[in-house]
Formats: structure tokens, sequence, C-alpha cells
């Protein structure tokens, strides 16, 4: 399903990254948070394809989707 995107041990301390790069999906989320476009994006990181991005962002909306909240009181 997101076949742009790898977890390894040895990678990033396993951090969730985009494959054959250091570059992390908390990195790129990071930047549409502070209000980068995907073509900003892309000029800070030549090495990516706008697919890498949008699986990216994608992958970030599954973990999402998948994580109990608990509300603290």
């Amino acid at each position: 399903m997101h076949d742009r995107i790898t977890v390894h041990p040895d990678i990033c301390s396993g951090k969730p990254c985009v494959k054959g790069t250091r570059i992390m999906v908390k990195n790129l989320l990071g930047m549409v948070a502070g209000g980068y476009s995907i073509d900003k994006i892309l000029e800070a990181y030549p090495e990516l394809a706008r697919e890498d991005i949008v699986d990216a962002l994608d992958y970030a909306s599954h973990v999402i989707d998948e994580e109990k909240v608990i509300l603290r009181a």
C-alpha cells in the first residue's frame, strides 16, 4: 500500500522514511504543518518525487487512523 515508505531499525532509529533516503515522514509532515506546499518541499528535497510526498502523507493519515486516543482528565 505504501511502497514508497520504509521502516527499518537501522535507518533513522526505525522511524518511517521515504524509501532509499533518510528523509523521515515526520519531517515532511512538519513542513506541511509549517505551510510548505508540495512544490516547495520538492525544491527543498529534489531527490524526492511528488508521489513520495503524497505517499508519506497518506501513510501518516493511516497511522493516525489506527491510533487509539485516550483523553486525559
